[in-house]
Parts: structure tokens; C-alpha cells; sequence
């Protein structure tokens, strides 16, 4: 299988649903939208739900790689790299990816396949380079930041589906930013 050319579509499909929060995901129609073959999408994909989790994926690593580089800002206050993480995961060009990302856990946790995949070390993948970083430039013993961060990613994933489920911005970046005053008082001298 050609790696590159994996990339290629995804980045395509990525592109193409987040240009137009496509909701038709059966792979003839994504692959007519991104100029290949529902054949070449299966070969390199194996299915719809191969497709979609390669989406999930790909947007959630893009996540992880910029909350590693706010974490690393030692210019940055913790308070503020939380809310540039915020501003970006809950923008509404993502909704689409959020939600196809809660469609796929729900299916992951009933142990269908390929979405229990996504399940495989998605915690840790967001809590040890998260955790490691708070001790190292925050003096946060490990354990202690691992449940943080923890704590952070749990309030982000529900503030996340009370945005999708309701709508309502306002309340929710209003609820978010009672959480980050909430982290940065516990952590205040």
C-alpha cells in the first residue's frame, strides 16, 4: 500500500469535509468529491468506517501536536494555552470532525471495529505529553498532572458534546472559562 498516496486522499477528504461539513459520507460520495474512485478509497481504507476513523484520527492528532506546542510556549500562561486550545478544538469549521468523533467512541466503547480502535490509548495519548510538560515547566509532581490533565480533557470532551448537543456557545465558552479559573486558582500562590 502507498503511504503516500493514503496521505494524499486524507488530506483531501480532510480538506473536503471541512470546506463543506459534508454530511454524505458513503464513500462514492467522498470520493467523488475529492476527484478518486470509491474502489481507491477501500483499498487504502478498507471501508467507510476505516475512512472515518482515519479522519478522527488525523484531526485528533492535528489537537495533540497543538496542545504539545502550547504546552512548550513557556511564554504562554497555563490559563491562556487552555483557552487557545479551546478556541481552536471548538471552532465551528470542526464541529463536523467533533461529532463524527463522538459517533465513532460511541461505537468504539459498544466494541465494534474499526472504532474500538480509536479507543486504543486515546487518553494517554493526550494526558502523558500534556503531564510530562506541566511537571517539567510548571513543577507539577507527575502524578498530580496526569490527573489534571485528565481532568482537562474530560471537561473539554464534555463541554464539546454540550456544544453539539445545544448550540449554545455563549454558555459553554462561559462554562469553559469558569474551568480555567477554577485550574489556575488551585494552582495560584
Amino acid at each position: 500500500m502507498n503511504a503516500t498516496r493514503r496521505d494524499e486522499l486524507l488530506a483531501a477528504v480532510l480538506e473536503h469535509l471541512t470546506a463543506t461539513g459534508a454530511t454524505d459520507l458513503s464513500l462514492r460520495a467522498v470520493a467523488e468529491a475529492v476527484g478518486t474512485s470509491h474502489r481507491m478509497l477501500s483499498y487504502h481504507f478498507g471501508s467507510r468506517d476505516g475512512l472515518v476513523l482515519a479522519v478522527v484520527q488525523a484531526v485528533e492528532s492535528g489537537q495533540q501536536a497543538l496542545a504539545a506546542a502550547l504546552a512548550a510556549d513557556t511564554g504562554m500562561s497555563a490559563p491562556d494555552q487552555m483557552r487557545a486550545l479551546w478556541k481552536q478544538v471548538s471552532q465551528p469549521a470542526l464541529a463536523l470532525n467533533v461529532r463524527l468523533f463522538f459517533s465513532l467512541y460511541a461505537r468504539g466503547l459498544a466494541g465494534e471495529e474499526p472504532a474500538a480502535r480509536l479507543l486504543d490509548g486515546d487518553i494517554a495519548r493526550w494526558v502523558e505529553p500534556s503531564a510530562r510538560t506541566a511537571h517539567e515547566h510548571y513543577g507539577l509532581p507527575l502524578d498530580q498532572a496526569r490527573t489534571d490533565v485528565r481532568l482537562g480533557v474530560a471537561v473539554v470532551r464534555g463541554l464539546l458534546l454540550d456544544l453539539l448537543a445545544t448550540g449554545e456557545r455563549d454558555a459553554v465558552d462561559a462554562a469553559f472559562e469558569r474551568f480555567v479559573t477554577l485550574w489556575d486558582n488551585a494552582f495560584a500562590p
